[in-house]
């Protein structure tokens, strides 16, 4: 293990004996273009917190950033502030109770940058962590998830979803379906993340967890970047599995590069991230910098473009509320396709589709898309994940159905008993 590495297991191994933190962490991967500034980003306590779940988050939240220049922040946005931020209403069952919006001044905040330089806010704090143990992970409990949609009722909704389509609703849109088990044993959230991470490792991982909840997420995807004036979105749209056999691998990668249907299906966000970029951008600077890069994990490769705009001195959380939720997880037209989605999916996203991040200090902010997430309410014992597809009037209902099952599958295998 490397020195980071060692300092991540023993975050985590304080991690657990806490009530609230929030690990950021890029697995040593460079994000699409090289944008990161941090490898990992540790945070604990709160000095001072607000989370809300009613109308004018966004304003107090504003308020709260403003209270709170020069500090540290941690930021959550549940899918659901979309009902803020548009005209929109969800009646849909939410088992998870996440609060649609929650930010917070850790009271310890450890990060470490690409250089491994790191940075503690006190000298105390950092002792203390490097005087713990290395994280022992536990084995994960055996689970079986029921998914909330039957293959018969997905395929009803892709069949209206296409003559949404037909009728010029949407041109495109993303519909998911949940995995859940009721009555979940308690679970030791650090050892099951890391299982997770091992899997997935991803650039944009992260676990949140507080008494009642936790996200525990390996992500690919960042929503919104700001570094100074410069605001970047890079969208996902188009993934392939890898090959162990490097001409096989390769094969695969240019199978996707010339992809109709994921190059139709990228440019379609990409279009879509440009528009919401250029209300918080000066005019003429939006400008898109990579369309259609591949870019490798461990399992798959991924489609992937990078949008970059110069603000007109919009504050934070304008830059968000403007590009918020991320259209890679609505579809486009954006507000359309949220209001099909409500109509069609069985129950509320929670975090799913929404974003986990930090402001730092002097304002600039990283902020991921949560994908490939499972969420945790250990009071009401209700552990379940999403998965979901883009669908377009090409899209067969029987192939997405299967490429849910094979993203559910991904999930339900570190809980067969095996890890």
């Amino acid at each position: 293990m490397t020195a980071t590495e060692i300092l991540k297991s023993k975050c985590l191994s304080f991690a657990q004996k806490q009530a609230d933190f929030l690990f950021l962490n890029s697995n040593q991967i460079s994000s699409a273009m090289k944008l990161d500034s941090y490898e990992f980003i540790f945070m604990c306590g709160q000095l001072n917190t607000f989370e809300i779940n009613h109308k004018n988050a966004l304003e107090s939240l504003a308020y709260f950033i403003e209270q709170h220049k020069g500090k540290w922040m941690g930021l959550l946005l549940s899918y659901e502030l979309k009902n803020e931020i548009e005209d929109l209403h969800s009646k849909n069952n939410d088992e998870l109770e996440f609060p649609n919006l929650k930010v917070f001044v850790p009271e310890y905040i450890l990060t470490v940058n690409k250089e491994d330089e790191i940075f503690c806010n006190d000298s105390s704090f950092l002792k203390e962590i490097e005087n713990e143990n290395l994280f022992c992970v536990s084995k994960l409990p055996f689970l079986e998830f029921e998914a909330n949609t039957s293959k018969e009722d997905y395929t009803k909704a892709i069949l209206q979803t296409k003559n949404h389509i037909l009728d010029g609703d949407v041109y495109e849109l993303n519909y998911c379906i949940e995995f859940h088990k009721k009555n979940c044993p308690e679970l030791d959230i650090v050892s099951v993340y890391l299982a997770l991470n091992a899997a997935s490792p991803t650039p944009f991982s992260a676990l949140y967890a507080n008494t009642s909840h936790a996200i525990l997420c390996a992500s690919p995807e960042r929503f919104l970047l700001k570094k100074d004036n410069l605001i970047y979105s890079q969208p996902i749209k188009g993934t392939i599995l890898r090959k162990e056999d490097k001409a096989e691998d390769e094969l695969m990668k240019s199978t996707l590069l010339n992809s109709e249907k994921e190059r139709a299906e990228n440019l379609m966000i990409v279009d879509l991230v440009r528009n919401d970029l250029a209300k918080s951008a000066k005019t003429g600077s939006v400008h898109v910098e990579e369309l259609f890069g591949i870019y490798s994990f461990k399992k798959l490769h991924q489609m992937i473009s990078t949008v970059r705009a110069e603000l007109n001195n919009t504050p934070v959380v304008d830059c968000i509320q403007n590009a918020f939720p991320m259209g890679s997880m609505t579809g486009a037209p954006k507000i359309k396709a949220m209001e099909i989605i409500d109509e069609l999916e069985k129950c509320k996203r929670g975090m799913y589709s929404g974003s986990i991040g930090y402001i730092s200090p002097n304002l600039d902010f990283d902020l991921n898309v949560v994908i490939r997430s499972l969420q945790y309410n250990s009071k009401k014992q209700y552990l379940s994940f999403q998965v979901g597809s883009a669908i377009t009037i090409d899209s067969d209902a029987q192939a997405e159905y299967e490429e849910c099952l094979l993203k559910g599958s991904a999930m339900m295998n570190l809980f067969s008993g095996a890890n």
